[in-house]
């Protein structure tokens, strides 16, 4: 049976509001067991590869500078229904781009639902509190194995199709009119909320379009 309500969810591994956004209305999922379902889309707050750092020294004062802006998610993660976020730690990063995070979620949406959702949760995690550079290639398959999803499902996160499908996310989101993430929008409606938004908000929002669905059955 389906749910009675589905929202579209365009958000980025890469965007910290974007984890509470998630936090937020996963929680709400569960509440609303069986009738609010969550569908998630890619949005790419960075569709092109960084060029590589000149040498050592400009690397070096690249991962300085990224280091400083992870301690803005400090204040991110200080807000009521929020996500878990560390200052970033190690020498790895900062990420090249935001594709390779999403096909590989893709990739483990074609393993089943709770496959991707597993992926899912399991990148902002190791971005936002393990500090691993999640458009890395061996972190990624890192996570995979971790995970314990069929090891030759990876490879697909190669495929033109969902390489083709990242993008289509994104420029529908774009066309929507979404400027950032999270977006949200209803199944059936083209209106999109961007911004992390209080749950009591969201939860207004569902009961509202509960009743009108319910008083026009």
């Amino acid at each position: 049976m389906s749910a009675d309500l589905r929202f579209i969810v365009y958000s980025d591994y890469l965007c910290p509001w974007c984890v509470n956004a998630d936090l937020r209305l996963r929680r709400l999922e569960e509440q609303y067991e069986g009738r609010v379902d969550l569908e998630f889309k890619s949005f790419l707050l960075r569709p092109q590869p960084r060029p590589d750092p000149q040498d050592a020294e400009h690397a070096a004062a690249a991962l300085a500078k990224f280091r400083r802006y992870t301690e803005g998610w400090q204040q991110i993660g200080a807000e009521p229904d929020a996500g878990e976020f560390t200052v970033w730690q190690g020498d790895e990063g900062p990420p090249s781009h935001s594709i390779p995070a999403h096909a590989v979620a893709k990739a483990a949406a074609r393993l089943g639902r709770e496959s991707f959702r597993r992926m899912h949760e399991r990148l902002l995690q190791a971005y936002f509190v393990e500090s691993r550079d999640i458009s890395r290639e061996a972190v990624l398959r890192e996570l995979w194995d971790e995970l314990g999803l069929d090891p030759k499902g990876f490879a697909a996160r190669e495929d033109p199709e969902i390489q083709a499908q990242v993008i289509a996310d994104h420029e529908e989101a774009l066309q929507l009119g979404a400027t950032g993430v999270p977006a949200v929008r209803l199944e059936d409606n083209e209106a999109v909320i961007v911004g992390a938004q209080p749950v009591e908000l969201y939860k207004r929002w569902i009961d509202r379009q509960l009743a009108r669905r319910a008083a026009s059955a």
